[in-house]
């Protein structure tokens, strides 16, 4: 079978989705593995602000929702630490 994405594409998708998906391994190694296959530092570079701006959109959503379906008391007493609650 013909493979859909060049081997370049498909590294810097890695780490672009190791970014935002806070993985630091992932990114260790596709970052080594794009080189290899001729990533430019440019090119490296703009998919991981790429993946920056979509994981801070992402988790400022994800803040936003939060906050449209907890009452602001709630929040403040399910905190870690909470009424003698021990963080994770």
């Amino acid at each position: 079978m013909t493979e859909a994405l060049d081997p370049l594409t498909k590294e810097l998708a890695a780490i672009a989705a190791a970014v935002a998906g806070h993985c630091q391994p992932c990114f260790t190694y596709h970052h080594k593995q794009a080189l290899a296959v001729g990533a430019s530092p440019e090119a490296i570079q703009a998919v991981i602000e790429l993946a920056r701006a979509v994981r801070s959109a992402g988790d400022r959503h994800m803040d936003e929702f939060i906050s449209r379906r907890m009452p602001e008391e709630a929040l403040k007493t399910s905190a870690p630490g909470a009424a003698g609650e021990q963080p994770a």
